[in-house]
């Protein structure tokens, strides 16, 4: 594995990251039709993504920006969900909410001009969000099947993972809210050790809650009020047990604490709330230790 790149964890230490700062495409962007609560505010926004960013910076993580223009693409700064960076590269996805498409090549030019090559890219009519995978180990990765991601991204992203060892298991998630809200995978789930993760088990996928329970992970389970309203399940682990959450959930932050987990918050109100992204969402993982 190259000793730049490579992210096949959710929990190992997370040493280097892509990020976007708010753009004048979301400022500008259509609250309804892109699904945001209300419109946002820029420079609120800039203030708390650049908390953020300095956060991981304060634990040692590289920050680097994909600035690159990208006009009407309101949800650009939630990079995590156009592509997976493998230890031969990035896999490209396909992007499932289709006001999104379009933000798929423009990440890979920012990721190759940070030395991650391109490994492969889902064609035709292959559907999947960065937000529907979950790395369970290094070499097996959960996605999620819903409105963002489909049968044949899923199909795709198996056959293009399949050279490095890889094995994907799929699951059905629930129709919830509807197909223009935003639920992923990991809306409901969010690893930060290998053996522990928040969750908010009454809307996954029963075959998933079993495979976690096999592989004895225990499940923080946030309360239903924290999950609808403060995003109490979106957790970023810079390393096992350290983790960057938004701040609202009092009750999953005491939980995550009383399993020594070490937290950091940022505010939620100007930035993730509003557009339904928090902090795993506003990166892609470039280089992370295995575990």
């Amino acid at each position: 594995m190259s000793e730049e790149y490579g992210a096949q964890s959710m929990v190992g230490r997370l040493r280097r990251v892509v990020m976007r700062r708010p753009g004048e495409e979301m400022a500008a962007a259509d609250s309804a039709a892109w699904h945001y609560a209300a419109p946002i505010d820029l420079d609120e926004a800039r203030s708390v993504h650049d908390a953020f960013a300095d956060a991981l910076r304060a634990w040692d993580v590289e920050v680097l920006y994909h600035d690159e223009p990208l006009p009407g693409l309101a949800d650009s700064t939630f990079v995590f969900d156009p592509a997976l960076v493998t230890d031969r590269g990035a896999i490209l996805l396909s992007m499932g909410k289709e006001r999104r498409r379009g933000e798929e090549e423009p990440l890979a030019r920012t990721l190759q001009a940070c030395g991650v090559p391109i490994h492969g890219r889902l064609v035709g009519a292959a559907r999947c969000e960065g937000g529907d995978t979950m790395w369970l180990d290094h070499d097996t990765l959960a996605v999620g099947r819903g409105f963002r991601t489909n049968a044949e991204g899923v199909k795709q992203l198996r056959e293009l993972l399949a050279s490095l060892g890889v094995t994907v298991l799929d699951y059905d998630l629930p129709y919830f809210s509807g197909p223009e809200a935003c639920l992923h995978l990991l809306s409901l789930i969010s690893p930060v050790d290998a053996d522990l993760a928040v969750a908010f088990p009454p809307l996954m996928p029963t075959a998933l809650w079993s495979e976690l329970r096999r592989r004895g992970m225990r499940l923080l389970e946030v309360p239903e009020e924290e999950f609808r309203n403060t995003q109490a399940t979106n957790v970023l682990a810079v390393a096992p047990r350290r983790c960057i959450m938004l701040d609202g959930s009092p009750v999953t932050r005491r939980l995550l604490e009383e399993a020594d987990c070490e937290v950091v918050t940022f505010p939620g109100e100007p930035l993730s709330f509003k557009a339904e992204g928090g902090p795993t969402c506003l990166t892609r993982p470039v280089w992370r230790d295995s575990v």
